[in-house]
């Protein structure tokens, strides 16, 4: 019987040079020597698809060796970037011309800048990107977390990938101890899910199957953050796993709370993979209520209930020929509000935001003591001078 395959997320460093509004990751960094060594990264197991995250990857000077390391476990790798370190990217990229590279864009110029903070950020990570497409890279494109500033922009994003033949990936708000956030929320609920209502239109209109999939996981977003029940099921810490900068294995990255299933510097695989403290997560895990709908949990869920999306494109491109678009009234519960149904302080209920809630950053102890006299800005501005002056 062939060996089965995960689904993995390595968390390399939560040291971060943007500063996004909707992620505190920023103020709560690790310290690079606790972070996840090549020895640990071995222990990992053979994985169909891993995605290098952070942070900000690329802030790790010894990026290639881990991607060297983890090619030797995964069929696929896609690192998830802000794209500021432009010649580690490009340099890497020329190893590894097979491997995906997602720049976060969170809009048009303006938008963008004023969301991730990044002085010149969009025209950074945009060069960067037309760089690696005359670079003929394949499998590189845009990621967007899509909020009331930039919902607008969403399309024009799209359109703008289209022309350049790449990748976008989208998102939206969240909550939990990895965006060290829990007061993230949509304020005009149908004003956003009208800019993905027109997002999926696009995609429908597509010739690529591969978009129409991708206009069903935006229809989920939509279902999300009007705050109703996933439209699949959760199967994370079952097939699916994260790492942190610590060598903690959890089921997600979604969580309120940190959930450790074990510690891989000081176990091996079978070992937590198999042990009471990983099957008391899956417990946890099958009660959550969480409802999250971010691509690392929904398109392992997409592959395995894959009749649920495959039923709803089809559905849907039946109606494209009779020239009947994708509504977002398609869903009851955007109905529901239009027509006075449900008000939006219920819907509010349903939302991972929590305004009385202690955020949980996560942080090892260590790095908890170097945040007491400086900031984490300080302590990741110096840490990338003192890189570039090397």
């Amino acid at each position: 019987m062939a060996e089965k395959k995960l689904n993995g997320t390595v968390i390399v460093t939560y040291r971060c040079n943007a500063r996004c509004s909707m992620c505190n990751r920023y103020k709560a960094p690790s310290k690079p020597e606790e972070e996840i060594s090549i020895e640990t990264i071995k222990k990992l197991p053979k994985m169909y698809f891993t995605n290098i995250t952070g942070g900000e990857p690329f802030i790790r000077t010894d990026i290639k060796d881990i991607v060297r390391e983890l090619y030797k476990k995964s069929d696929r790798i896609v690192i998830s970037t802000n794209g500021f370190f432009t010649d580690r990217i490009v340099d890497l990229c020329k190893e590894f011309p097979q491997i995906g590279i997602r720049i976060s864009i969170e809009g048009l110029e303006e938008t963008n800048n004023k969301i991730r903070g990044l002085d010149n950020g969009f025209q950074r990570g945009y060069q960067t990107l037309k760089t690696l497409r005359e670079m003929g890279m394949k499998d590189v494109g845009f990621g967007m977390t899509v909020q009331d500033m930039n919902a607008p922009d969403l399309v024009p994003l799209y359109q703008l990938s289209d022309e350049m033949g790449m990748e976008f990936a989208t998102a939206s708000l969240h909550n939990s101890f990895y965006f060290v956030e829990a007061k993230n929320i949509i304020k005009d609920r149908p004003m956003v899910a009208q800019n993905f209502e027109n997002l999926v239109n696009e995609l429908l209109a597509s010739k690529s199957p591969k978009k129409w999939f991708r206009a069903y996981f935006n229809h989920g977003l939509i279902n999300y953050i009007y705050g109703q029940k996933r439209l699949l099921p959760c199967d994370m810490s079952f097939d699916t796993f994260f790492i942190d900068p610590y060598g903690d294995v959890m089921p997600c990255n979604g969580t309120k709370d940190k959930e450790v299933m074990g510690n891989l510097n000081n176990q091996s695989w079978d070992e937590l993979w198999n042990s009471p403290e990983a099957e008391q997560v899956r417990s946890k895990v099958r009660c959550c209520d969480r409802d999250c709908w971010m691509i690392g949990s929904v398109s392992p869920a997409m592959h395995k209930y894959i009749w649920v999306p495959l039923w709803w494109v089809i559905r849907h491109k039946a109606k494209f020929w009779t020239k009947k678009k994708y509504s977002m009234y398609e869903n009851k519960i955007v109905r529901d509000l239009r027509d006075g149904k449900v008000t939006k302080e219920d819907l509010d209920k349903c939302s991972t935001c929590d305004m009385c809630a202690t955020v949980n950053n996560g942080l090892s102890a260590a790095s908890m003591e170097q945040l007491k006299n400086k900031t984490g800005e300080e302590i990741v501005d110096a840490d990338i001078a003192a890189q570039m002056n090397k």
